[in-house]
């Protein structure tokens, strides 16, 4: 039986929090981490409504793509309405938890899963987060104490490369010290210059372990003040790690044409679709971001997109890359965009937890506006 903590293990797999931008709030906002999980509700927005939805489904989880705080409160009073979701959500025993920002950059994210419901092909990020951020350790070790210090360094999550781990390189030298009044020195006598045979250990550390590498370090190595180095490495864009996607369509076609696949994939509201562009125009190179995205119409823009879908543009934004006279747009509803998400979170979720819980995708349009005049 899986419980709630074992959801957020695979939550934190799927989509580390790490990758939360500083300002976002995302993790478990309610719920007891050893409480049993048989039915999930995936949702897009923590509303009222959802949580309604969860209590009459008998969930015990409900998992959305929003946060339910994004500010700092001071009350959380059922009088209030974020107040009652914390409420309902306590009194039936719901674990509530959001993966936001962390769940746009990462492959089968939602910018991703837009992508793959267009039907675009050679999907990769528009804006790639370089690929692994790490660091490279060198440190000088007694020949006798090599082995027992690349131990340590592997233990703590240095010298791993794609699948491999214990990756190291070796080099033999001789060091050179004076121990001055106060050390205790493992190998020679104070005020007297040693030299010993040594050898250099190179490793790559990831940056997220930086402090652990060292104190592994320190603790496994015999000498008082360990000679090392700690350099950080220049990050190469990765391939599926980002901000945004773009994609090639199967064969061009017209911008109204594809305006209207994109109408039939998404579900339908109010907002409707609006495009900005000439109608006949010819489009097969398309990006995209899920969410609020005007931040990356002029990456989109020199990506040479013939497209670029998004959500809440604003009027100056769009006025001005129209100037362009290039790249058309489109501005879809927030919700609908990242709905696509959901049924592909179900998945995910589904394939690591298998069929003890079941994943369901919320029936709710939480899409604010609710009719045009």
């Amino acid at each position: 039986m899986a419980c709630v903590a074992d959801v957020i293990a695979v939550l934190e797999e799927l989509y580390p929090s790490r990758r939360a931008e500083p300002w976002d709030q995302v993790g478990l906002v309610c719920g007891d981490p050893a409480r049993d999980v048989r039915r999930i509700v995936v949702a897009v927005d923590p509303v009222q409504a959802v949580v309604d939805e969860a209590i009459a489904l008998g969930a015990d989880m409900v998992i959305t793509h929003h946060p339910l705080f994004l500010k700092g409160t001071s009350s959380v009073a059922a009088t209030t309405p974020k107040g009652r979701v914390v409420h309902d959500l306590i009194r039936n025993d719901i674990a509530l938890f959001a993966a936001h920002t962390n769940a746009d950059s990462p492959p089968n994210g939602v910018s991703e899963s837009i992508a793959q419901a267009l039907g675009l092909r050679q999907i990769r990020p528009l804006d790639p987060d370089d690929d692994s951020p790490l660091d490279k350790m060198v440190t000088f070790v007694p020949i006798e104490s090599a082995e027992s210090v690349r131990e340590a360094l592997t233990e703590a999550g240095a010298g791993h490369i794609g699948n491999y781990d214990s990756a190291s390189f070796s080099t033999p030298g001789t060091g050179r010290f004076r121990p001055l009044r106060g050390a205790s020195p493992a190998i020679g006598a104070v005020g007297e210059v040693a030299e010993v045979d040594e050898v250099r250990i190179e490793v790559v550390v990831p940056r997220s372990r930086r402090h652990d590498v060292v104190e592994a370090m320190r603790h496994a190595h015999p000498y008082e003040e360990p000679a090392f180095d700690l350099v950080e490495l220049i990050g190469l864009p990765s391939a599926d790690v980002g901000s945004g996607r773009i994609g090639e369509l199967f064969a061009p076609m017209t911008l109204t044409d594809f305006a209207s696949v994109v109408n039939r994939v998404l579900p339908a509201t109010a907002h409707g679709v609006r495009v900005a562009g000439k109608p006949d125009q010819m489009v097969q190179r398309v990006a995209l971001c899920g969410g609020a995205g005007d931040s990356f119409v002029e990456l989109a823009r020199k990506s040479g997109a013939d497209v670029y879908i998004t959500s809440d543009l604003r009027h100056h934004v769009a006025s001005e890359l129209r100037e362009h006279d290039s790249m058309s747009l489109i501005d879809v509803a927030h919700w609908a965009a990242e709905s696509m998400w959901l049924p592909v979170l179900q998945v995910r979720l589904t394939q690591a937890l298998g069929t003890t819980v079941d994943i369901a995708i919320s029936t709710i349009n939480t899409d604010p506006w609710t009719f045009r005049v």
